[in-house]
């Protein structure tokens, strides 16, 4: 009898625990937020970092704490992709946005959005050939002064209604069968697939270019704080690792902990930022991003940005409210590796998409275009990875192995064989010389010479081993640069009529471009400077140990720079180089390093060689512009100063070593 007792009594306590387990452990692990789906309920996030907590049940076995009847969204609830948008009328040339004029006066940064959509690819000047109408709203006014609905509204189909501000205009404006792009829309008025999340941006924010991000070293120092609080006024409350283990919680209110950020500081100095989920705190949650603070959301009941294509679960944690405790422990025992690769992410989609008001609204129509072109326009890893879906053009490719950038993360190469690409201007004479020796490599496929010159073409071209295309060119510089069909590899050669190099020098910078493939690699080099007496930027072709360009009279890229060169910079840059020959290179140079954040790369150019001269265009004097007035503009047009200065020269294993000639690969540049 008594021995029944014990083993009941037993029983009763384990029951009790399994319960205790059950409801509990659930709820102590750090979430992140699952891409919605149309008519799917809005249920528990899937989690992050289940190393760190025990998962003891699935996530869509647990109900809602405070279950909500359904909302159904407002004015076209039932609207998605295929229902109320017409996809045939942007078949033929892709996406083309007409902007519905605005009523009223304009802000500063309605007349930025505008001119940035003017600039782009996707502009078209008339509504009639155009697949996306876009209506631009300002803040919220009073009733009655809002922007009237345009003349081709036909119920909003085919309309884009863009607000950078958390509410439209008025409450009885109703976007129908219109895509609704806001910032910070609610979860429960939102439509997945079909509206666009946008952040909210400070009134202050960049129109283009943007400042860089904050992060600037691997691991925090010692003594910055683990956590930033956002503040209701917009401030930062820091608290260390030994602050209270519940600083966000009310029932702490006691024990907040200490210091409150610097009057006037925006951008909060610590791990981990912990980010209400109120709407209005939305704003915390772009200077998180910016700082390399990882954001940490708690219970959100407001969309994140962009996270149709974004996967959050790179950048950011959803932590539940209710549980400070349990959170603040999860993020002390994060193993530092995960925390850098989370603070890193940061920084790449902070520069990607969010540091200006240009790059929010090309994200906005990129993903669009996405969905006209289908799900394999933008695979997840060019929208996660750098330098983002913005930089990787799908009119070039879909696969990520063709672009340069995703090679190392891929674990290939490119393929052994390059394209030599030989602008021939003016004076236009015929680079036999230089054809016989780029013929000369092993790698070479095919000699392309591109004849820009007022100058009849020669009788009689080189005999090589390598088919030889002449291609004409329409005299402009920036024809060098054109994505021109007849070139078949990856890898270009890009040279001049004056250009000077013998075999083993184009071998060897061909191995060097092949480890690093998003780069330029080239012979002579130019460095810019910033000038005190001019209050400007300059560039010096003098030679220094420091450099930050290469000419493109002689160097390896990878082919879809010409691509973007073409498609992706404003008219007015290309104008400018055309109009001024010496910018070509430095325009070229502006481009990669705006790509890539990184310089180019040196190598070894024989000092038999003459110096080589910038590249002139048909009918061109020897007399160019200032230098200030070249790089300044560009400068000016990028919004920041892109180019990254280096000291790296790379030179053969064997140079100058005591071996025999006959033994070394490289033997023109190899001699003692």
């Amino acid at each position: 009898m008594q021995s029944w007792r014990r083993k009941a009594l037993w029983l009763a306590l384990l029951a009790s625990w399994l319960l205790v387990l059950l409801r509990v452990f659930p709820l102590l692990r750090l979430a992140v937020p699952a891409r919605p789906w149309a008519g799917a309920p809005q249920g528990w996030p899937r989690w992050l970092d289940a190393e760190l907590l025990q998962s003891f049940s699935q996530a869509g076995e647990l109900p809602e704490d405070d279950p909500q009847p359904p909302q159904v969204p407002r004015g076209g609830g039932h609207c998605d992709w295929g229902a109320c948008f017409n996809v045939s009328k942007c078949r033929g040339g892709g996406l083309k946005v007409f902007v519905s004029p605005v009523a009223g006066p304009i802000s500063d940064t309605q007349r930025g959005i505008l001119a940035s959509i003017e600039s782009s690819s996707y502009h078209s000047v008339s509504p009639d050939e155009a697949c996306l109408l876009l209506l631009l709203l300002g803040p919220e006014a009073p009733a009655g002064e809002c922007s009237p609905v345009p003349q081709q509204w036909n119920g909003g189909k085919n309309q884009l209604v863009l607000s950078l501000h958390p509410a439209l205009c008025p409450q009885t404006f109703p976007p129908g069968q219109a895509m609704v792009a806001k910032a910070s829309p609610a979860v429960d008025t939102f439509r997945p697939g079909f509206d666009v999340a946008l952040p909210l941006l400070p009134e202050a924010h960049p129109l283009r270019g943007g400042a860089p991000g904050q992060l600037r070293q691997h691991s925090p120092h010692p003594g910055v704080p683990l956590l930033a609080l956002a503040e209701e006024r917009g401030g930062w409350r820091v608290a260390g690792a030994d602050s209270p283990a519940c600083p966000w919680d009310g029932r702490c209110e006691q024990n907040r902990g200490p210091e409150q950020t610097p009057l006037g500081a925006t951008l909060p100095n610590a791990t981990f930022c912990v980010i209400p989920g109120h709407r209005p705190e939305a704003l915390h949650f772009l200077q998180a991003l910016q700082a390399g603070c990882i954001p940490v959301l708690l219970s959100p009941r407001w969309e994140l940005p962009f996270s149709e294509v974004i996967d959050w679960t790179k950048a950011a944690i959803v932590a539940d409210k209710r549980l400070p405790f349990q959170v603040l422990a999860a993020l002390q025992e994060m193993p530092p590796t995960r925390v850098l690769a989370l603070r890193q992410q940061t920084q790449f989609l902070w520069d990607a998409y969010f540091s200006s008001v240009e790059k929010v609204i090309h994200t906005t129509l990129e993903i669009i275009q996405d969905r006209i072109f289908g799900a394999s326009a933008h695979p997840s890893l060019l929208w996660n990875s750098p330098p983002g879906a913005l930089l990787a053009l799908p009119t070039f490719s879909t696969s990520p192995s063709d672009f340069p950038f995703y090679h190392l993360q891929r674990g290939s190469r490119p393929v052994g064989r390059f394209s030599a690409l030989i602008w021939v201007g003016a004076p236009g004479q015929p680079p036999l010389k230089l054809i016989q020796a780029v013929a000369g490599s092993q790698h070479c496929a095919q000699i392309l010479v591109l004849w820009s010159s007022e100058k009849p073409l020669p009788p009689r071209w080189p005999k090589t081993t390598v088919p030889l295309t002449v291609l004409a060119g329409q005299r402009k510089v920036s024809d060098r640069f054109f994505p021109h069909r007849a070139i078949s590899t990856d890898a270009i050669l890009s040279l001049d009529a004056h250009s000077s190099l013998t075999t083993s020098e184009v071998d060897f910078a061909f191995a060097v471009w092949q480890s690093f493939p998003e780069r330029m690699v080239g012979f002579l080099t130019w460095s810019h400077f910033w000038d005190e007496a001019q209050g400007g930027w300059g560039y010096t072709a003098e030679r220094t140990n420091e450099f930050s360009m290469v000419l493109t009279s002689a160097a390896f890229y990878h082919r879809y720079y010409h691509t973007l060169f073409t498609h992706s910079l404003p008219k007015f840059l290309r104008t400018l180089a055309d109009e001024a020959p010496t910018c070509v290179d430095v325009l070229m140079n502006f481009l990669v390093a705006a790509v890539t954040k990184l310089p180019p790369i040196k190598v070894p150019y024989g000092k038999q060689h003459p110096e080589a001269r910038p590249p002139l265009a048909p009918g061109a004097s020897e007399q160019q512009p200032p230098a200030q007035d070249c790089i300044n503009q560009m400068a000016e047009e990028f919004g920041y100063m892109p180019l990254v200065s280096s000291r790296l020269r790379l030179d053969p294993v064997l140079f100058k070593d005591p071996v025999s000639v006959l033994r070394k690969k490289y033997r023109s540049l190899e001699k003692p």
